[in-house]
C-alpha cells in the first residue's frame, strides 16, 4: 500500500528538487507514488539532468495532444543506444515514429482490431484461460505471473502473428530484454542482451514472413499479412518497419496485459474488501479492470521530445527539450481523482492515461481490456478463495511496473 505524503513538507520539497531518476533509490521502484505526489505539489514540471519530467495529469494530457511533443526518438536514443540493433527497432517501431509512418502503421494494425476482430478472438482467450485456470487447479500452488499473467498475451500476440505455437518459447525473453532497453539507466549486460534478443527476433522473423508471402493468411484478421500487403492499393512498409512492428506488436500486447493480470490480482489480494465486493458484484470487472490500469500502471513512464518551444505547467521549455511523462503520476493526481490513493474497483469516472492519449494511444488497448476482463471473470469464478503464499518479488525496471514472482494457493 502507497502513502502519499509519508514525509513532513519540507523534506517532500527537497526530495523533489534533487530527484533524478537516473540516480532513483529502491524505494522509488518498490512505491513511486509518494516521490510522485512530493513532485506533483513542490515541483510538477522538474528538471533533471537528462530533460524535464511531469506528473500532473493537465500537463501531461496537453502533451499527449500536442503535435509539437514529437515521439521520435532518433535524437534521444543515438548516444544511449549507438548505431545497434536496439537503436535500430526503438526508432523504426510504431509507438517511438511520428507520421507518416506512425499514420500508415497504426491504420494497418487497428484495421485487425476492430470490435468484430476482438470478439472473434476472445472465444479462443476463454477456451485458453479456462485451460489455464484447470492446470492451476491441478497444481494449487503457483506463480501467479508463469503460470497465467504471462500465457495470455503471448497466446494473444501468436495469434495475431500468426506465429506457430511450438516456435513461441522465445517470445517472453526476447521482449523483456528489448524493453528493459528503455530504462533510464543502462548496464552493458542489459545492452547485450537487448540488442541479442532485437538480432535473433529478426532471424526469426525473415522466415516467418517469407513463409507467409508465399501463402498470405486472411487479410482481414492476420495482422502480419496486413502489415505485408499493405494498404488496399497504398503504400507498403519496407522489409526493416515491417520487422520491427511485428517486434513492436509482441513488446506492447505481452509488457502490458501480463502487468495489468499481475498487478491486477496483487492488488485485489492486498485489498480484501474490494475483491470481496467484486465477487459479489461480477458486473464490476470492467470498471475494476479500469482501476487496476489507474492505480497500479502497467507502463510508469513514457517520453516526448519537443519539436517547438511550449509553455507546460507555467515554465517554458525551449525546442529539443526532453520529457518524461510520469503516467503513474498523472494517474494519482487528486485534481482528476479524489481520493486518489484509495483502490476502487467501481470508481466512475475515471479518465485514467495508461494506455496514453492522442494520437499515440495504444493500439492494442481494446484487446489488453478484453484480455484482463475475461481471465478475472474466470479466475474469480473457479476459484472462491486465491491467497498469497509468500512475498511477492518486483520486477526492478523502473519504465514497467509489475512482478517476477506472485506466489499463490488456489482453493476449490
Amino acid at each position: 500500500m502507497s502513502s502519499p505524503r509519508p514525509w513532513p513538507d519540507a523534506t517532500a520539497a527537497a526530495l523533489a528538487r534533487e530527484f533524478d531518476l537516473a540516480r532513483a533509490p529502491a524505494e522509488f521502484i518498490d512505491d513511486p507514488y509518494p516521490y510522485y505526489a512530493a513532485l506533483r505539489t513542490h515541483d510538477p514540471v522538474h528538471a533533471m539532468p537528462a530533460g524535464v519530467l511531469l506528473t500532473r495529469y493537465e500537463d501531461i494530457l496537453g502533451v499527449y495532444r500536442d503535435p509539437r511533443a514529437s515521439s521520435d526518438k532518433k535524437i534521444e536514443f543515438k548516444p544511449k543506444l549507438g548505431d545497434s540493433p536496439l537503436y535500430e527497432h526503438h526508432t523504426t517501431s510504431l509507438v517511438f515514429s511520428d507520421p507518416p509512418l506512425h499514420t500508415r502503421v497504426r491504420r494497418l494494425i487497428m484495421g485487425a482490431l476492430n470490435q468484430k476482430a476482438i470478439a472473434r478472438m476472445e472465444i479462443d482467450v476463454v477456451r485458453l484461460v479456462d485451460a489455464l485456470l484447470e492446470r492451476m487447479a491441478a497444481a494449487r500452488d503457483v506463480n501467479f505471473i508463469d503460470a497465467f499473467a504471462t500465457e495470455i498475451p503471448i497466446e494473444v500476440i501468436g495469434n495475431l502473428l500468426g506465429v506457430p505455437r511450438d516456435d513461441r518459447a522465445p517470445l517472453r525473453g526476447w521482449s523483456v530484454a528489448i524493453l528493459s532497453g528503455l530504462e533510464p539507466t543502462l548496464t552493458p549486460e542489459m545492452l547485450e542482451r537487448g540488442n541479442r534478443a532485437v538480432t535473433e527476433f529478426l532471424d526469426y522473423l525473415k522466415t516467418l514472413v517469407a513463409a507467409r508471402r508465399r501463402k498470405p493468411g486472411d487479410y482481414d484478421t492476420d495482422v502480419l499479412t496486413r502489415l505485408i500487403q499493405g494498404e488496399q492499393d497504398g503504400e507498403r512498409l519496407t522489409e526493416k518497419e515491417l520487422y520491427h512492428q511485428c517486434i513492436f506488436m509482441l513488446n506492447a500486447g505481452h509488457e502490458t496485459t501480463t502487468n495489468l493480470i499481475g498487478n491486477g490480482l496483487w492488488l485485489l489480494l492486498t485489498h480484501p474488501e474490494e475483491l470481496a465486493r467484486l465477487r459479489a458484484d461480477p458486473t464490476l470487472v470492467p470498471s475494476a479492470i479500469e482501476e487496476m490500469l489507474r492505480y497500479e500502471g502497467p507502463i510508469q513512464l513514457n517520453n516526448r521530445r519537443l519539436k517547438a518551444a511550449m509553455d507546460i505547467g507555467g515554465k517554458s521549455l525551449a525546442e529539443g527539450t526532453s520529457i518524461t511523462i510520469a503516467i503513474g503520476g498523472a494517474n494519482r493526481d487528486p485534481a482528476q481523482f479524489p481520493d486518489p490513493d484509495r483502490f476502487d474497483v467501481g470508481r466512475k469516472p475515471n479518465r485514467h492515461v495508461a494506455f496514453g492519449q492522442g494520437d499515440h494511444a495504444c493500439s492494442g488497448m481494446n484487446v489488453a481490456r478484453m484480455e484482463g476482463r475475461v481471465a478475472f471473470s474466470r479466475l474469480l469464478a473457479r476459484f472462491p478463495k486465491i491467497e498469497l503464499i509468500g512475498k511477492p518479488e518486483r520486477d526492478r525496471r523502473i519504465r514497467f511496473r509489475g512482478f517476477r514472482n506472485l506466489p499463490i494457493r488456489v482453493s476449490t
